[in-house]
């Protein structure tokens, strides 16, 4: 009981942060989808890193996003690009979440408790 009271208080007084993981993404498409791909990767809290072009001749598109944002991009991406991008993706790091969705999340969080109760 006391270490569970000791935690609780050492937790508060910490001013504790909630953490993301962040992916790199590289996507690789045809020229004409470049401004739906980056607004579609911008819409998904991602930072574009960078564009070339690949050796296929489409364009690769470098960014970092939140790997929250993309547990569905493969059928985002087929959408827009009509089945002709691909994507991979690798562990980068992690952030801080920003602070307007922390609160989305403690508030389904809270929302979950009481249907709990």
């Amino acid at each position: 009981v006391a270490g569970s009271m000791a935690f609780k208080r050492g937790a508060a007084e910490a001013n504790p942060v909630l953490l993301e993981p962040i992916m790199d993404i590289e996507v690789i498409v045809p020229k004409e989808y470049m401004g739906d791909i980056i607004g579609d990767l911008n819409s998904k809290r991602g930072k574009i890193m960078g564009m070339e072009e690949s050796s296929s001749g489409k364009q690769a598109i470098k960014a970092k996003i939140p790997q929250a944002e993309i547990f569905k991009y493969a059928i985002d991406l087929r959408s827009i690009t009509q089945g002709r991008g691909t994507f991979s993706l690798k562990f980068s790091h992690y952030e801080e979440v920003p602070a307007n969705i922390v609160q989305e999340i403690i508030a389904k969080s809270k929302e979950e408790e009481e249907d709990k109760k």
